[in-house]
């Protein structure tokens, strides 16, 4: 991946993450309702959305794909403060430049919002988010995480 397209890639796993905060909701069920189209426009679109607030893009999101609000609630009740949308969303970028072969970013991107490893890592009640990328990615690998 050329740098623009790593760029892209890590403003659109930030977005998923910012949408997901926002509606309360699994960040699978976000991927799951934009979809691969959505997901690659977003990407496309990238390089103007990120002169926008993240607020804006994803109120036009949430309208133009009728993302509902959830019960999926990953901050309240934190003792301790969260990362930020843009550490998680560098993350998932990590992960899945690493794991995607050439040319399948965007399904390697559906399949780790979708997988076990997203909840885990959505889960700030723990240190999960805080564990080494490639411990996380090895764990996603093995489809449970690793001792």
């Amino acid at each position: 991946m050329i740098t623009k397209e790593k760029n892209d890639l890590f403003y659109v796993c930030s977005l998923i993450e910012y949408i997901a905060r926002k509606t309360k909701n699994k960040r699978k069920i976000i991927v799951d309702l934009l979809g691969e189209e959505g997901i690659r426009k977003q990407l496309y679109d990238a390089e103007v959305n990120h002169c926008l607030s993240f607020e804006q893009v994803s109120d036009e999101l949430i309208e133009q794909y009728k993302i509902p609000q959830g019960t999926f609630d990953t901050i309240a009740g934190c003792k301790y403060s969260i990362p930020s949308v843009t550490d998680i969303g560098k993350l998932y970028s990590i992960m899945i430049e690493n794991c995607a072969k050439p040319g399948d970013e965007i399904g390697e991107l559906i399949r780790i919002f979708s997988s076990f490893i997203s909840e885990k890592i959505s889960d700030f009640k723990t240190d999960v988010y805080y564990q080494n990328p490639d411990y996380l990615e090895c764990s996603y690998r093995s489809g449970y995480l690793l001792d």
